[in-house]
């Protein structure tokens, strides 16, 4: 089953066939940690004929946001969704002063979701409660707790059952959320926890620790996976 969005969406959704990519990583929120991104791609040793997709939120919060856009930018292996950090960017929500001319425009054309196969790369994550074609793109950029309240739960992939598979960012977790429809990738690398990819063909996991917490965050808005 193809997913299909609102229009709205569908404006801002690629499709990727990905039979020729030896594997495919998806990786969780960057957020500026160049240093940390880069040993985790060594530790992937990513290979010519490899995919790498991130659930955005590239930037803003790490010390080097204009190091891993070039490092995502510049690789025609990589690609990424939009994140809510991206998009208020791009609305003009923040005007960082690492920005340089022409990244405003370049996160312009991150797409809000990237699918495959079976799978959905997302920013925050759906609704269980509602098909696809009723999400706005700011909730497919946000979601986290549908009918609860942000970091107190119940968190939306905790009735999900598919029938895609969504990996996503946005909420930071202890560990990687790995459940049958939903993963969970944002395992806080800036605020000192590890970097996160998941290997789709081998269906695992590879974590950098970062060298430095940037940021630090209060216990309550971590989760933890159960």
């Amino acid at each position: 089953m193809h997913p299909e969005f609102s229009e709205a969406v569908e404006d801002h959704h690629d499709r990727i066939d990905v039979s020729a990519h030896d594997e495919v990583y998806i990786i969780g929120d960057v957020h500026g940690s160049r240093d940390t991104l880069d040993r985790l791609l060594a530790d992937c040793a990513v290979g010519e004929d490899d995919l790498v997709l991130f659930v955005g939120d590239l930037v803003r919060k790490g010390p080097d946001s204009p190091g891993v856009i070039d490092v995502v930018r510049d690789d025609p292996r990589f690609r990424s969704v939009r994140g809510n950090n991206e998009q208020k960017i791009v609305r003009g929500d923040t005007d960082p002063q690492w920005l340089r001319e022409g990244d405003r425009a370049y996160l312009e054309t991150l797409p809000v979701v990237i699918s495959f196969a079976d799978a959905l790369v997302v920013h925050g994550g759906v609704d269980p409660t509602r098909p696809l074609e009723s999400h706005t793109v700011e909730e497919l950029l946000t979601m986290r707790a549908p009918n609860g309240d942000g970091y107190d739960g119940p968190f939306w992939y905790d009735d999900y059952d598919g029938p895609h598979r969504v990996f996503f960012g946005h909420t930071v977790h202890e560990s990687p959320v790995e459940r049958e429809f939903a993963v969970g990738l944002d395992t806080g690398c800036v605020y000192g926890g590890t970097l996160t990819a998941y290997r789709y063909r081998h269906d695992d996991f590879v974590a950098t620790d970062p060298a430095v917490t940037h940021r630090s965050r209060a216990d309550s808005k971590v989760v933890s996976p159960i």
